[in-house]
């Protein structure tokens, strides 16, 4: 089922993170590239210290997702 976008949504706060929901960024140059591309971002709707809470706006999955140091290998 696909949910709704957050309320606290908002464009100026976004991430660029592969979505763990969907495979929207494959064959994408920019996002294969780590690159920040204007077309595959995730919607940034909160933080707690390293973990972000993250929306993805193509297929609306929520995650958390911890950037605090050596949670990237």
């Amino acid at each position: 089922m696909r949910l709704p976008i957050d309320p606290h949504a908002d464009r100026a706060r976004r991430a660029w993170v592969a979505c763990p929901g969907c495979d929207d960024t494959r064959g994408c140059e920019p996002c294969e590239q780590r690159r920040n591309c204007p077309e595959h971002w995730r919607y940034l709707i909160s933080n707690q210290g390293p973990r972000v809470h993250l929306q993805c706006p193509n297929c609306t999955h929520t995650w958390t997702l911890d950037t605090g140091r050596g949670a990237w290998g």
